[in-house]
């Protein structure tokens, strides 16, 4: 029996997905692997639309971006069809963006525990006995609240984040960790009164690795 149009694609978009997943078993995605890809995407002729609907497409876009910079080459895969809210310093290229990201930051709270104004306890007809009045212990604790969202952009020498409350920018050169997580990324800057600052972009692997590897060029 013969195989119309649509299940022909929907087989072919298959294998190319199992083949993403196979060579991304080992976290890289090779110059060599990269030309089979697109060789079959071109053969065949898939295009990004087909092969991105499970986000397969994106993800060797991605991988190839972290082996361009761990190769020491500047990655030119992403293109914009809008100005881009940051001022570029001289020399400094955009290397991707993530819209719709939460920012997030760390608050300390303070919570008074217990305390106890007094109150006047009847013993008998015209006998009150009075509790004494005793003071609540105040405690600290920590509260990581949404700040803002907006679109975080990472280049060649900066981390920016632009939202309508809080415009971001921050350099490599002033970073001292990142924390890796699931949906985004941690970031702790080396001034004394610094305190973690989270950008939730959804994909917390390829940030981590984007910017980790960035900060050491």
């Amino acid at each position: 029996y013969g195989i119309d149009a649509t299940d022909r694609r929907a087989i072919l978009v298959k294998a190319w997905e199992g083949s993403v997943e196979l060579f991304l078993e080992d976290g890289i995605l090779d110059e060599i692997e990269e030309k089979k890809l697109f060789g079959f995407m071109k053969k065949y002729g898939l295009n990004q639309d087909d092969l991105d609907l499970n986000g397969m497409y994106m993800k060797t876009v991605k991988a190839a971006t972290i082996r361009d910079i761990l190769n020491g080459k500047l990655p030119k895969r992403v293109s914009f069809t809008t100005t881009l809210p940051i001022n570029l310093q001289k020399g400094e290229n955009v290397i991707w963006a993530f819209p719709d990201t939460k920012y997030l930051e760390d608050k300390t709270r303070r919570q008074t525990v217990g305390g106890s104004k007094g109150f006047n306890v009847r013993i008998a007809k015209g006998v009150y006995y009075r509790t004494g009045q005793f003071r609540g212990t105040s405690m600290e604790y920590t509260e990581r609240v949404h700040v803002d969202s907006g679109i975080v952009v990472i280049t060649t020498k900066h981390i920016y984040f632009h939202g309508p409350r809080k415009p971001i920018r921050i350099p490599y050169n002033k970073i001292v960790s990142f924390q890796p997580m699931s949906d985004g990324i941690g970031i702790m800057k080396d001034t004394a009164t610094a305190k973690p600052q989270y950008f939730m972009v959804g994909d917390g692997w390829f940030i981590y690795n984007l910017v980790a590897n960035l900060s050491q060029i």
